[in-house]
């Protein structure tokens, strides 16, 4: 039946070959897209998923760089039960690296506690240094950093150069890679050298990244946590009233483009130790582990998927009116041989059997064609593109598009089967 079925399709290859096409892109483009959702998982996997710590922010706050939180809240967690150590985490954007502004992909100060580093028992950015060293407590004044491989490649520095980050030289002694995009952006600099760049105030801190000592379930020590700052208030911003409204202004876009809605305004606090009249709708502070944080990044990713639906949509429309013009065109042209065929002996499901087995052989082809291409294509975007795109063909997406693509095939083969056995046998012969 089948190869009865690819001598109809090489019969009419100019016919055929269109159809494929057609199908062929089709395929490649959903590979393609769905690469994006994959690939965006896979990020997300390999930047939250490495860090076992918590990391408390400010309320609302979609990412550190967006949360200011007061410093002297570090000490008090460093305290609590069930906490091995803390580290005051300074974030940043670097406007100016090397004289060049930093647009896409964007480049990230990070300031880290250097003091605390050696009490940390996983460190991504310490674990994953492929060259030089990472920071020790002697570095604490320096004006030392420690660079991504994809930062050392744009800007052609090795170890030992000075990379100049808005107008601040820094002596580059180390250099990481994470294999992702999320964290390979950041420059990271000692805390005190951060504020110097950024020029921040001392008093606060972005967020801070808590490492258990498992003597407590995480569950409870994020509830103890909590408890301990409720009713505090949400700290301002930024200390003066022109960065406040600016720095509530990014804020507020950060959300929007992630899909969440805007913190409200929250009045700033007058002290960073003494608590403020409880409040019960205050939590005070966010705190949630990484993976946690990783999932609210998918989830607001909504968007991306819609897109990538409507586009595979529009795809797939294309590639099913395709065929079925290719197989109604092919079975009105051979009405003379599907009647003699029956006239021979062969049945109505006979008939129905050999078109489904040619679209389907074209589905399969199409299929084939279009996942290799659509492979192939994510490869060399991300060779082409490394610091700026991970695209993730996965054997499951590769597989679903395969077998889309032939039952695509077989649906769009569905209908002329069935019209073409609407007719006797002599009715056809006639009418041929």
């Amino acid at each position: 039946m089948y190869r009865f079925a690819c001598r109809n399709l090489f019969s009419r290859p100019i016919r055929s070959l269109l159809a494929l096409l057609g199908l062929t892109v089709a395929i490649m483009g959903m590979v393609g897209l769905f690469s994006v959702a994959a690939g965006l998982q896979s990020t997300v996997d390999k930047t939250f998923g490495r860090i076992p710590g918590l990391i408390a922010m400010q309320p609302g706050a979609p990412l550190p760089l967006f949360s200011r939180v007061p410093v002297a809240w570090a000490d008090e967690i460093a305290d609590l039960p069930g906490v091995k150590t803390v580290c005051r985490e300074y974030w940043s954007r670097a406007q100016l690296v090397e004289g060049q502004p930093t647009f896409s992909p964007p480049r990230l100060l990070f300031g880290t506690d250097v003091e605390r580093i050696p009490e940390l028992r996983v460190g991504v950015y310490r674990d994953d240094l492929v060259e030089g060293r990472y920071f020790t407590p002697a570095d604490r004044d320096k004006a030392s950093c420690v660079i991504s491989r994809s930062i050392a490649e744009e800007y052609h520095k090795r170890l030992g150069d000075t990379l100049r980050v808005d107008g601040y030289p820094l002596t580059i002694i180390g250099i990481y890679q994470t294999d992702s995009l999320w964290l390979d952006v950041a420059i990271i600099v000692p805390n005190r050298i951060a504020l110097e760049i950024a020029r921040s105030d001392a008093d606060w801190v972005n967020a801070i990244y808590i490492e258990p000592d498992g003597s407590v379930p995480a569950d409870e020590l994020r509830g103890t946590i909590r408890d301990r700052f409720r009713g505090r208030g949400t700290p301002a911003a930024l200390t003066n009233p022109l960065d406040q409204a600016g720095g509530q202004m990014l804020t507020n876009l950060a959300k929007s483009l992630l899909g969440g809605q805007p913190p409200a305004d929250q009045p700033p606090t007058t002290s960073q130790t003494t608590p403020a009249s409880p409040a019960a709708n205050d939590p005070g502070l966010q705190v949630q582990s990484a993976q946690t944080l990783g999932k609210e990044v998918l989830k607001l990713s909504a968007d991306l998927d819609l897109f990538i639906a409507l586009m595979n949509s529009i795809g797939v429309v294309i590639a099913l009116l395709s065929i079925l013009n290719t197989m109604l065109m092919s079975v009105s042209e051979r009405l003379t041989e599907f009647g003699v065929l029956r006239a021979n002996g062969w049945s109505a499901r006979n008939i129905v059997q050999l078109i489904l087995a040619e679209s389907a052989v074209l589905g399969l082809s199409g299929g084939v064609l279009g996942c290799l291409l659509g492979w192939a294509g994510t490869l060399a975007l991300n060779a082409r593109y490394p610091a700026k795109l991970d695209l993730y063909a996965s054997p499951r997406v590769l597989l679903f598009s395969l077998l889309f693509s032939t039952l695509l095939g077989m649906v769009g083969g569905l209908y002329p089967a069935l019209w073409s056995i609407r007719r006797s046998p002599m009715e056809a012969i006639r009418r041929g």
